[in-house]
């Protein structure tokens, strides 16, 4: 059987989903195809089932790319106001946790049904379960081969996704059909994921799993002041996460683990005022009895113990820049398994910024995550999915 339409969406995540609904509004008849037999996958498991939609703050520089103004027309073109207004039109409660980060007050799968409804209402026609097994331009048309059916359409828009968390059915398949078109694509890495480590300091995070510390990272000229967590497998936590995106194996993060304490100047001041309390006690009263025991375990046992009066200025300094300048070298990380984006993808050289359109194949566009455009961890990443959609979607 042989279906026609306008346009063909290959994916039903935030980006195919939002794209065919707003192609659809403009007339278009459009035809969404997606393998896994549930529309929205990653956005009902997204913000721990709520769905961190968007950000009251969002900018340019929150999103990294081989290209860091490619990003700027699409998110120009329909910004997180556009979105919280569609959001309150259908009455969806939420609230922001922190930093703009915007959440439903409900289930994420709000967010899902909007979107559907979206298309419902506009006419464009959601198929789930049909696997893609190939595409190819015959007489001017794309036509996709999929469940033993043909769908055949002038534009085909590419929302596959990029290769995070494949328990969800995630694929690099929209890679493939960049690479079948002749177009560039970066190589793709796990991004906002946590490290693992693997050296003698793996025995801390593991003592420590589950406590979590406000630090600032730094690595690559980068920094988040942002919550740490240990885990029985490393690091992980809105710092480690953001950081991620900004490291390369090999490469060190620097970790402050007291951002809002000047530790030397603290300890001088508390060897007048409690000269008998211990360097571990003191550590435990700016952090937890907790950490302060397994820090001092691991990184200088023999000092743990020693009362405030019996340090010298040099200790005092030695100790400050142990707690300021924690440096890491992770083994790795845990790759797309828990990876919230994959960084890389389609080279934005080869797309209009302003339609998302392949420059040397008419009619192909890539939008969202298979695009060379990743955004920080806080809605950043939806907010391109809407923005990237509704772009191209103005254009078809």
């Amino acid at each position: 059987m042989t279906f026609e339409s306008d346009v063909i969406v290959l994916g039903a995540g935030a980006a195919g989903l939002f794209c065919a609904a707003q192609a659809a509004a403009r007339g278009l008849s459009v035809q969404v195809l997606d393998h896994a037999n549930k529309a929205g996958k990653k956005i009902l498991m997204s913000g721990g089932g709520r769905c961190n939609f968007t950000n009251y703050y969002i900018e340019p520089s929150c999103y990294i790319s081989h290209n860091p103004h490619f990003c700027k027309s699409a998110l120009s073109q329909y910004s997180q106001w556009d979105f919280i207004a569609l959001v309150e039109q259908y009455g969806i409660a939420y609230h922001e946790k922190k930093a703009g980060q915007l959440f439903c007050d409900d289930k994420a799968k709000q967010i899902v049904d909007m979107l559907l409804d979206q298309c419902a209402q506009f006419g464009a026609q959601v198929r789930l379960s049909v696997p893609v097994s190939a595409v190819e331009v015959v007489e001017g048309q794309y036509q996709v081969q999929a469940a033993e059916q043909t769908f055949r359409s002038r534009q085909l828009v590419v929302a596959t996704g990029g290769p995070s968390i494949p328990t969800l059915g995630a694929s690099g398949f929209g890679y493939q059909l960049a690479e079948q078109f002749g177009l560039k694509v970066y190589p793709h890495r796990a991004g906002l994921v946590p490290f693992t480590i693997t050296d003698q300091l793996k025995t801390l995070c593991h003592e420590l799993s589950g406590t979590a510390l406000n630090v600032t990272v730094d690595c690559n000229h980068t920094q988040f002041h942002e919550d740490m967590l240990f885990t029985h497998r490393g690091l992980s936590g809105p710092a480690m996460l953001q950081i991620s995106s900004y490291w390369w194996p090999g490469d060190e993060l620097q970790v402050n683990l007291l951002p809002a304490v000047d530790v030397a100047s603290e300890l001088r001041q508390a060897q007048h005022q409690r000269p008998k309390q211990s360097l571990k006690q003191w550590l435990a009263d700016k952090t937890t009895q907790r950490f302060s025991e397994q820090w001092w375990s691991a990184v200088n046992a023999p000092l743990a113990d020693t009362r405030l009066a019996q340090l010298n200025g040099e200790q005092m300094d030695n100790i400050a820049a142990q707690l300021h300048q924690w440096r890491i070298k992770p083994s790795g990380t845990e790759g797309y398994r828990t990876a919230e984006v994959a960084l890389g993808g389609v080279d934005t050289d080869e797309l209009s910024s302003k339609t998302l359109e392949a420059k040397r194949q008419p009619g192909l566009y890539f939008i969202g995550e298979v695009v060379d455009v990743t955004g920080h961890l806080g809605g950043f990443n939806f907010q391109w999915a809407w923005a990237s959609a509704y772009a191209c979607a103005q254009h078809l």
